[in-house]
């Protein structure tokens, strides 16, 4: 079973009552009058629709009740129904509304800090011993070809941060080196390696973090002194300056940017006796897949690096390179683990023969494409699949019951949301006349839908035609869980969901789609097919 997804409370009385988290008691009033018109027994002409009627206006009723009662409305909002339906006790001496109204707004603050408090442990504890490592593996196959061995050397390194105060940090660590030409070394370092020294950082304001570090070499003995300082110009983007001073000294200007969808950086280096420019970029294509390339020219490198990357796991990810520069042509693997990182680069020509550099490139490209859709692919489909099943099988029951419960209601609906459609079609006003609620997968293949008992989707055309206004608008109040409108269920219940809906406005096509508790307003002149 996927994991459950995560956001706002669902706040269901509000998603039944159709009305906002902030609606003031008149909206709450003239709310439940409408429902009331379509839900009362006494308004019901169907005999066998009787149950069904008094069913949804007991629902409406109780929605009414508590969000219409100030104090039965901030437990509600604070604890949702379970704060309800436990009897929250709130002390015999609290009698009147406002020391009622005082404990509650106590107990919300008091809930919100427990909260805060815990994900602040949480945070100091993984900042207190932040555990990082690479193991490095570097392969030449011209070595290999002229039978002195693939392996050319190994290194280890590994490095734990801590805070030690709320604007320092202490980094210590460590490295193995094993290579076919110097004897195994260790070296306990404190911020840069393969130097015994010290770093400290520190924030000197909400924007600017400036680090320095002081460092010795054990090979000759020589002092190290760098100094940076990163500035936040934006909320994905920061500019950092570096200076260096000692046996590379350079003063280095960089910058970067982050986001969902993208990570850049660029940097300039100018030293006593060398110069060099740098920049990468990566782009996400999926929540699991990713490419990046890079490049660097200076007056001692020059190399272009392209590659792929693909998340295994939460922890998990992989990652292949192809590098060509003055160095030669190589392939890198990456396999990241949590803090750990396995590198592994394999050298495969130390000339630029475009012959070999082209085939290094088709190669692996062609066969990554052929295992991917022969054999990785079919696996995850398999395995999701398998999954959708665990939990279709776990979840059938209350689904099943969340449906029938939402057809009866629909069915009440019918008559007046068929004359809203009729009136809107008659002055050219919006009219709902598709609109599919569930898997977000699913709803990518919409003109494949059927709806059925098992379907990860619900129609939901007609409650959205209930809910357009007599002046053709349809708006749906952000911060509430789709499923709980009067005719809508969940239908996959702990997977991610969204809503698709096609409409009509004049003379016009439109259609849109939003996340679960994401709002929707419509028309709008840029949802236009």
């Amino acid at each position: 079973m996927k994991e459950e997804e995560e956001g706002p409370p669902d706040r269901e009385l509000y998603a039944l009552l159709h009305i906002s988290p902030d609606a003031s008691d008149e909206e709450i009033k003239k709310a439940y009058r409408q429902w009331a018109q379509i839900y009362h027994p006494d308004k019901c002409q169907a005999p066998h629709m009787k149950d069904t009627a008094t069913e949804n206006f007991q629902r409406v009723s109780r929605a009414y009740e508590i969000l219409l009662d100030e104090n039965k409305r901030k437990i509600y909002d604070i604890y949702g129904m379970e704060g309800l339906t436990s009897g929250l006790e709130l002390g015999k001496k609290l009698n009147k509304a406002e020391e009622l109204k005082e404990e509650l707004e106590r107990l919300r603050k008091l809930k919100e800090e427990l909260e805060r408090l815990r994900k602040l442990k949480e945070q100091e504890v993984s900042a207190h011993f932040r555990p990082s490592g690479t193991m490095w593996a570097d392969m030449s196959l011209p070595d290999l070809l002229h039978g002195h061995g693939i392996m050319r050397g190994m290194a280890m390194t590994s490095s734990v941060q801590s805070h030690i105060s709320k604007h320092n940090i202490l980094s210590i660590g460590g490295n193995l080196k094993i290579s076919s030409v110097s004897s195994i070394e260790f070296i306990g370092s404190a911020g840069l390696w393969p130097l015994i020294g010290v770093q400290t950082s520190r924030n000197l304001s909400s924007h600017l973090t400036a680090t320095m570090g002081l460092s010795m070499s054990l090979r000759d003995g020589s002092l190290n002194l760098s100094n940076t300082w990163v500035r936040r110009l934006s909320e994905s983007t920061s500019g950092n300056i570096q200076l260096a001073l000692g046996s590379d000294s350079a003063l280095s200007v960089g910058w970067r940017k982050k986001n969902e969808k993208l990570s850049a950086a660029g940097q300039l280096k100018c030293g006593i006796d060398s110069f060099a420019a740098s920049a990468h970029y990566k782009h996400r294509f999926s929540s699991k897949s990713r490419g990046c390339i890079a490049g660097k020219v200076g007056s001692n490198a020059l190399e272009l690096e392209v590659g792929v990357g693909r998340k295994l796991s939460n922890l998990s990810s992989v990652r292949m390179l192809y590098s060509i520069g003055i160095q030669g042509i190589s392939w890198k693997f990456k396999l990241r683990r949590g803090g750990q990182k396995l590198v592994i680069p394999i050298l495969l020509s130390g000339d630029l023969d475009p012959v070999f550099a082209a085939a290094a490139v088709i190669i692996p490209t062609s066969l990554y494409f052929v295992l991917k859709k022969f054999v990785l692919k079919p696996y995850y489909l398999k395995r999701e699949k398998q999954k959708a099943l665990e939990n279709m099988e776990k979840t059938s029951t209350p689904v099943l019951e969340a449906r029938a419960a939402a057809d009866k209601a629909q069915k009440l609906l019918q008559n007046v949301a068929n004359r809203k459609q009729n009136r809107q079609l008659e002055i050219g006003g919006l009219v709902i006349t598709k609109a599919w609620y569930g898997n977000l997968k699913a709803l990518k293949k919409r003109d494949e839908l059927v709806e059925s008992n098992d379907s990860p989707v619900i129609d939901v055309k007609l409650p959205l035609n209930f809910l357009v206004s007599d002046s053709g608008q349809l708006k749906l109040h952000e911060g509430v869980k789709k499923s709980g409108i009067m005719g809508f269920c969940d239908p996959c219940p702990g997977e991610p969901k969204q809503l698709y809906v096609e409409y009509t406005y004049g003379d016009g096509r439109y259609e849109v789609t939003v996340d679960d508790y994401d709002k929707l307003l419509i028309p709008q002149e840029e949802h236009r097919i």
